[in-house]
């Protein structure tokens, strides 16, 4: 190939795969095997000494699930990834080498349910404390800073209202507090937004949504934007500190830009145990060879199906950052001049009562809890997937009582339209 750098849809077909040297094998192969032969006792020595790269148990690393790393980190423009089982596994992952109890980070108020539960109950055990912010006021961020903050926590576009955050403004909030951002940007996956090039330090994905694409594997991933100087202040001694487990290697000094990625391997991954399966890496590797294509009839279909709520009687308002009336649409112009993603919501004049009436009625839209399928998908947040919250905190959520969210997959868009019509009506 010449020297140019391959574009998003070459990288999305191509990046991190190889011909298998064995066999010729053009697809990545599924290597469904649990572990690997050691050269010698010297090879083995080294691989577990962290003194040489190889694979030693699918717990910790597989060449398939190694490509996929490797793809993603590309896309996303890091150095390094690591896939994990899920997206929630990839945030405890995440989150075990900044925190130690008693430590506090900051997560955006709008976010997917499942991370609000996670993060305000699960990790309390753990001793780990979240802050909320608005994340349509910077300024929230910037006050919630304490000398125990060791993280900010956003996503992209916000899950389930569709809202996009700005992720330069937050970066600069964590930049001045000295800790790194994270960004979940699974909704607007790699080819609508890359929050790498607006200052987020850490990226992760639940792998199972646009990525894979086709709601049939589940996984995560962590990418390390190698930006963030994790030997500063001392804040960080999962990352600057000797490792007693590893002969007292310091990961930072050692692996400098990626140590990051690193450390949620060796230390995470290792102990906690979130192995992805190498069939789920081979799936969601074939999923993202499609992705450009994909992701552009999402956000096409989405904006078409949100034009035509916009006009219906019985709706009351659609969130679409794809609108030009949306209050977010020059925010969606900046980051995701492409397309707004495909998951927004609606809210419908009769309440609650007509959220769930709706989407029993709708023979199209799949009614279940995910999104990013190739499929259309609808839910009610409120009686499900926000159902833990209280009616305050699913407001602010964006998940009031008369919200209805819609993944808009692939179909032809008038079929979808037509099908929301019917559903309206009835």
């Amino acid at each position: 190939m010449s020297d140019r750098l391959p574009g998003f849809s070459t990288l999305a077909v191509h990046a991190g795969a190889q011909p298998d040297p064995t066999t010729g094998a053009r697809a990545t192969p599924i290597y469904q095997t649990t572990s690997f032969v050691f050269n010698d006792a010297d090879h083995a020595a080294s691989l577990f000494g962290l003194q040489a790269f190889g694979n030693i148990y699918t717990r910790i690393g597989n060449p398939t699930n190694a490509v996929l790393e490797e793809r993603v980190a590309a896309l996303e423009g890091g150095t390094a990834a690591l896939a994990v089982a899920s997206g929630h596994a990839a945030q405890v992952v995440v989150l075990q080498q900044l925190m130690q109890p008693g430590d506090e980070f900051i997560a955006a108020r709008k976010l997917y349910g499942g991370s609000i539960n996670q993060f305000a109950h699960a990790f309390k055990s753990f001793g780990w404390n979240v802050v909320w912010a608005d994340p349509d006021d910077v300024a929230s961020f910037e006050r919630a800073v304490t000398p125990r903050t060791k993280a900010i926590f956003i996503e992209s576009i916000a899950n389930p209202a569709g809202s996009i955050t700005d992720i330069e403004a937050i970066s600069t909030v964590a930049r001045k507090a000295g800790v790194p951002l994270i960004v979940d940007n699974t909704l607007a996956s790699p080819y609508l937004i890359r929050p790498i090039d607006h200052g987020a330090d850490i990226v992760v994905h639940s792998l199972t949504k646009f990525l894979g694409g086709h709601g049939n594997s589940l996984g995560g991933i962590i990418v390390d934007a190698g930006t963030f100087d994790w030997s500063t202040g001392g804040k960080y001694p999962m990352l600057s500190e000797p490792r007693p487990e590893y002969h007292g290697i310091r990961l930072q000094e050692t692996f400098g830009n990626f140590a990051f990625a690193i450390a949620c391997r060796v230390l995470g991954l290792r102990d906690l145990g979130p192995a992805l399966s190498p069939f789920n890496a081979f799936m969601i590797l074939t999923g993202i060879e499609t992705l450009p294509l994909r992701m552009q009839k999402h956000c096409d279909n989405a904006k078409a199906v949100a034009e035509f709520l916009a006009g219906h009687s019985a709706v009351s308002a659609v969130n679409y950052a794809g609108l030009a009336s949306d209050k977010y649409n020059q925010l969606a112009r900046k980051y995701a001049p492409k397309g707004a993603g495909a998951v927004f919501t609606f809210s419908l004049k009769g309440g609650y009562d007509a959220g769930v009436n709706l989407v029993s009625k709708l023979q199209l839209f799949s009614h279940l809890a995910n999104v990013g399928d190739t499929r259309s998908l609808v839910i009610h947040p409120a009686s499900t997937t926000h159902s833990q919250l209280d009616d305050a905190a699913k407001i602010k959520s964006g998940a009031g009582p008369d919200v209805v969210r819609l993944s808009v997959g692939i179909e032809d868009k008038e079929d979808l339209i037509a099908d929301l019509e019917q559903a309206l009506a009835a």
